[in-house]
């Protein structure tokens, strides 16, 4: 099945300016040069080629709303939801993470609170491509339970010395640096501090590549620190206030989360009307079939009203809003379950074809399945909106 199908007709969003419409054409011209003829063979391989990062950095992708003076562009988190957007639509989400694990998760709480002497060494050299950055939360004892991180660092002289194990961590097989999430003081929220890690320091030792069931060519691993002794400098920000800054970021995670559904959908609509438009079952295109009309209009429903909560809650965390982590996480909650019945539903218009590796249809459905899952569940998510709203 050609994989070239005409563009969705996307509704204008008074969110978006001419700015970020012709940013936009920029990140889908990359997408279509660098992502999709390479997808395939990423999936395969279970990571992107480390050349991407450099790639990206070149074309300003990597540091959007970061300081000019460090190599980022200044833009807000519209243009995040855009680069977001385009990146997902490259057949291959799992480079998408790879791209803003670095753009996003690793770098938003360096750009925030990092020293400038930090800035220097560890996140400009990122946004450049040059180094590749991960974020250390996640642990086997701790996911949603961010508090309850384990992994110990104590203070001897002017180090850190670290041991401990991490999970589940976007481009942590090949990461250059860390920004590892650590227990300094007692348990309880209050003990955790963040340290910039670099991937050299004798005791550190990458485990497995993950086998996962989406998003398979980001990789992802667990993470092993013994007796790693770094330098107290690398400390972001303020001791004890780790969970603090992790808690401030999650918004732009959430984001990201929905941005891709948005763009996973569009991708998808797309492939199914195409697929509807040629496969024919009783004399004529099942898109002339009135149940398959239907439920590509559901479709596009969700699809834009998905658009909206995440441009909305764009424009609030943009603005400074209080209320934007409310809209992101009420974002976050539909996206997930629009993009799986969405993914669900071009499966099943694709029958027997839609079981086929050679279709980008089958990923996207398991791509998508992690979508309730990361930066927080959509138990999560509900308990979040429940607490603004009682």
């Amino acid at each position: 099945m050609p994989t070239t199908t005409a563009p969705y007709p996307r509704q204008p969003s008074s969110f978006l300016s001419e700015d970020h419409d012709a940013f936009r054409q920029t990140v889908s011209s990359f997408v279509e040069r660098e992502i999709r003829p390479n997808a395939d063979a990423w999936e395969r391989d279970g990571q992107c080629d480390l050349d991407l990062y450099r790639k990206a950095g070149a074309a300003e992708l990597l540091g959007l709303r970061y300081a000019e003076a460090y190599g980022g562009s200044n833009l807000d988190f519209m243009a995040t939801c855009v680069l977001a957007e385009e990146l997902a639509k490259g057949d291959s989400v799992g480079t998408a993470v790879a791209l803003m694990a670095q753009s996003e998760f690793a770098l938003a709480i360096l750009a925030d609170e990092a020293t400038d002497a930090q800035k220097d060494a560890w996140l400009a050299p990122a946004i450049a491509g040059n180094l590749i950055g991960a974020i250390g939360v996640s642990e086997p004892g701790a996911g949603s339970d961010v508090a309850a991180i384990a992994t110990r660092a104590r203070r001897d002289g002017g180090d850190f010395v670290i041991s401990g194990q991490k999970t589940y961590i976007s481009n942590g097989t090949r990461a250059d640096f860390i920004t590892l999430a650590v227990r300094t003081g007692d348990t309880g929220p209050k003990g955790i501090s963040l340290i910039i890690f670099p991937t050299d320091t004798p005791g550190f030792e990458v485990g497995r590549n993950l086998d996962k069931l989406g998003a398979r060519a980001s990789d992802t691993g667990e993470l092993f620190f013994d007796e790693c002794r770094v330098p107290a400098a690398n400390l972001v920000g303020e001791e004890g206030q780790g969970l603090r800054y992790i808690l401030s970021h999650f918004g732009g995670e959430r984001l990201v989360i929905a941005a891709f559904a948005v763009g996973i959908m569009e991708r998808l609509i797309e492939l199914g009307l195409s697929y509807a438009s040629q496969r024919e079952a009783f004399g004529g295109p099942i898109i002339g079939l009135q149940t398959w009309r239907h439920r590509f209009s559901e479709m596009a429903t969700k699809l834009e009203a998905t658009r909206l909560l995440t441009h909305q809650a764009a424009r609030l965390l943009s603005d400074g809003d209080p209320a934007g982590d409310i809209a992101v996480s009420m974002a976050k909650l539909h996206a997930a379950d629009a993009v799986q019945s969405v993914a669900a539903e071009v499966l099943q218009v694709h029958g027997g074809f839609g079981q086929m590796e050679e279709s980008p249809v089958p990923r996207y459905y398991r791509d998508v399945a992690g979508f309730s899952i990361g930066a927080g569940t959509s138990e999560i998510m509900r308990e979040l909106i429940a607490r603004a709203l009682v």
